[in-house]
């Protein structure tokens, strides 16, 4: 049985290529979100090259309307999603006195609110009502930083949207998640490597039901 699109919000060269490349390889066809659409462009060739489907679609996941377009667009394209991914954030150093109202407007649309519209947008349209939405969270929800504020307050939302909603979809088809990134992607450490990473998504998503979690912590 062929298996259904998965939907990579927030691609770029690090994590986000790497988790697209591993459902790729996975037998799913891939959408690529992002900004850049150069880049998205390359990113999607370099698949398609290899055998695998995918699209590159431009959108801004601090724009509802934008996101959502994008998104049924890629569904329109590549079929009904069995996965969502949503690994977008804005990450910037700042301080809890410095950003003014917009510009924590503008961190909690991406890191936030962006979310939460690609989770209402996708659910009704997961393949035979089943699948996984699973996020990129990050250690700053448990252990704040004073210089990444925005980040900190963003991810710690995030974390408490993800239980929320795991516990609304506990009796369905539908593995909500997050991984709480708890080191530095693409560090030294070989453990945080964006394709061990990557694998840790793939193995939540094939997680059986009895064993579904709401917080894969990676440390």
């Amino acid at each position: 049985m062929s298996k259904g699109t998965a939907l990579i919000v927030g691609v770029g060269p690090g994590l986000g290529l790497a988790l697209a490349e591993a459902f790729a390889r996975d037998g799913h066809p891939v959408a690529l979100f992002g900004r850049d659409a150069e880049r998205l462009g390359k990113h999607a060739a370099e698949l398609t090259g290899q055998g695998f489907g995918a699209g590159a679609y431009q959108a801004d996941a601090g724009n509802p309307q934008d996101l959502r377009t994008a998104l049924g667009r890629a569904v329109d394209d590549l079929g009904a999603p069995e996965v969502l991914v949503y690994n977008a954030a804005v990450l910037q150093t700042d301080s809890p006195t410095g950003p003014d109202a917009d510009a924590w407007a503008q961190t909690l649309a991406v890191n936030v609110t962006g979310a939460v519209v690609a989770a209402q947008t996708v659910l009704p349209l997961l393949r035979e009502g089943r699948g996984s939405l699973l996020f990129t969270g990050g250690g700053l929800a448990l252990q704040p930083s004073l210089e990444y504020t925005t980040l900190s307050v963003g991810k710690a939302a995030l974390r408490a949207y993800v239980q929320v909603l795991h516990d609304d979809q506990r009796d369905s088809g539908v593995h909500v998640s997050t991984v709480t990134v708890a080191g530095a992607i693409g560090g030294e450490d070989p453990r945080f490597a964006p394709d061990v990473l990557a694998a840790a998504y793939l193995d939540l998503h094939h997680q059986p039901k009895d064993q579904w979690q709401a917080e894969l912590v990676y440390a």
